[in-house]
């Protein structure tokens, strides 16, 4: 005759001794809540993972929206200088946009301005924190000839 089980234990007429067959009963009990923590855990980790990588995207995106606002910012004062130099102007419109200005071709007289900026990317929780993230923009001044 089979085992007999009773509450999920084996019961004491089930085999001699009271004992259940090897591989059953005992060594089982738990490995549904151990596969439960690891796939809990392996979520955990996705879930975090998601959001360092939407963090990343939103910083890539702030850094462009900074770098077009100071090449336009630096063809404009190209265009028509109020006193300020076209460098001066992309970085104050840099650091509005919440970027750092990493650089500028913008000289005076020239046909385009080209404005590099950096942007930190902070808060991230699988990542170790001070990645940055570079954009650059260009805009070409077309100039009456």
């Amino acid at each position: 005759m089979g085992e007999r089980r009773a509450g999920g234990r084996c019961a004491p007429g089930g085999r001699a001794g009271g004992r259940c067959a090897p591989g059953r009963g005992g060594s089982e009990r738990g490995s549904v809540s151990m596969l439960a923590a690891a796939v809990m855990l392996m979520v955990l980790v996705m879930a975090l993972a998601t959001a360092d990588v939407a963090r990343a995207l939103l910083a890539a995106s702030r850094a462009q929206a900074a770098a077009d606002a100071a090449a336009l910012a630096a063809a404009q004062e190209m265009i028509e200088p109020s006193g300020e130099s076209p460098s001066a102007a992309a970085a104050r419109f840099a650091g509005a946009n919440g970027a750092e200005l990493a650089g500028c071709d913008c000289e005076p007289g020239g046909t385009e301005a080209v404005a590099t900026v950096r942007v930190e990317i902070s808060g991230l929780l699988l990542l170790r924190s001070g990645r940055v993230t570079t954009a650059t923009a260009r805009a070409v001044l077309d100039l009456p000839g």
